[in-house]
């Protein structure tokens, strides 16, 4: 056993001094203070770049079909009240929604800005006692309600029992809803009234949608419908307040990752100049967002370009908010990496052996000097 670890001792590279032969010097202590604190900085630094993950960015053709766009929005019109207020959806594909209620609530506030009520939107409305029947009576006990729709039914057995039923009825004919007060159920269900107890008021409306992946648009809008473009319902209500002043607390094509930057996010615009179309070009760029975890959002991020079209002369304008978006062929891919910990381990042990050898080196450099010159030296004082 003594043999065995006798040969293991002859292969040690690394042999022991007697401490009698050190010679300690001021240069030294120096360059072994100055090394350490390098050591430390470069460790220190290589540290920090270990524990913080790396983003991978790449562009890649996007090759996905038939998938959706969920869309968050959180817009207020100070001078548009909720009852007012309508969103619409239409795309290439030829899908369209109008007045759209579902995911979708709307807040009203004052003049400062205070919330006054908040509801949300869906579709039906309050029952109302003894209404008008399709056939032209009242409704009498124990008679099964069904309203009359005043010309818009689709089929024959189709009823509208409530005022937001007449006006999905019109809207899918085309036809435009003037003056609910001669609609039995607008007019029990105060629709006119509650438009009038508005009057003033702004709306903030927040919601989410969701839309084909294809180039569409959507837009609030003060209107009605008819014939299938907004005519705006001056004929009846504040035909002169036509302010589409607004400020976008949020907008964004998808889901939050981290770094993402929504440009539209806090936006105000004030109108100055009554009517007229405000509008929002979008570019939708498809995202994927992969962290260390390999955890992946699917999302989008986007640019925009902002126009205002002023009213024409001598010509009804579309008063409203437009958003039209497009989407790009090119998707961005974000991956975070991390930096190994033997990749770690093999950079701080370059740090520690680079710095040693390299101090060591001009630690004998300036003690072989200062001898050879301290030598000469002596030698000159002895001739």
């Amino acid at each position: 056993m003594d043999r065995v670890f006798s040969k293991v001792r002859n292969l040690d590279a690394y042999p022991k001094i007697n401490e009698d032969f050190y010679s300690r010097t001021l240069s030294g202590g120096v360059i072994t203070l100055a090394s350490s604190i390098a050591m430390f900085l470069l460790f220190f630094s290589e540290l920090v770049l270990y524990l913080h993950s790396v983003t991978e960015t790449k562009l890649l053709v996007d090759t996905s079909r038939g998938e959706k766009i969920h869309i968050n929005f959180d817009i207020t019109f100070p001078a548009v009240s909720c009852t007012l207020l309508s969103l619409d959806a239409m795309d290439i594909s030829g899908e369209q929604h109008l007045d759209i209620r579902h995911d979708i609530i709307k807040k009203r506030i004052d003049s400062s800005g205070k919330v006054i009520e908040e509801r949300k939107e869906g579709i039906g409305g309050p029952q109302i006692e003894k209404p008008l029947q399709r056939h032209g009576g009242r409704l009498e006990h124990n008679e099964t309600y069904c309203g009359s729709c005043f010309g818009a039914e689709m089929s024959d057995d189709e009823c509208c029992n409530s005022c937001e039923e007449v006006r999905e009825a019109y809207r899918r004919k085309g036809w435009g809803l003037t003056n609910p007060d001669l609609i039995d159920q607008c007019k029990r269900e105060g629709f006119a009234q509650k438009i009038k107890d508005e009057e003033g008021e702004g709306c903030n409306i927040y919601g989410a949608l969701e839309v084909n992946k294809v180039a569409g648009n959507f837009h609030f809008v003060k209107s009605f419908h008819q014939s299938s473009i907004h005519i705006p319902d001056l004929l009846t209500f504040n035909e002169d307040s036509y302010n589409i002043s607004h400020k976008i607390n949020k907008l964004a094509f998808g889901d939050y990752y981290p770094g993402i930057v929504n440009p539209l996010d806090g936006v105000d615009w004030f109108q100055k100049i009554p009517n007229g179309m405000y509008e929002y070009f979008i570019k939708v760029v498809p995202t994927i967002y992969t962290n260390v975890r390999g955890h992946t959002i699917n999302t989008n991020q986007f640019s925009v370009t902002e126009h205002y079209k002023s009213p024409e002369f001598g010509r009804r304008s579309l008063p409203g908010v437009f958003f039209f978006y497009d989407l790009s062929p090119i998707k961005v891919t974000f991956t975070e990496t991390h930096t190994s910990f033997l990749h770690f381990l093999t950079n701080v042990c370059a740090i520690v052996g680079g710095i040693f050898t390299v101090a060591g080196i001009v630690d004998s450099f300036i003690y072989h000097g200062h001898r050879a010159l301290r030598k000469k030296m002596e030698i000159g004082k002895l001739g």
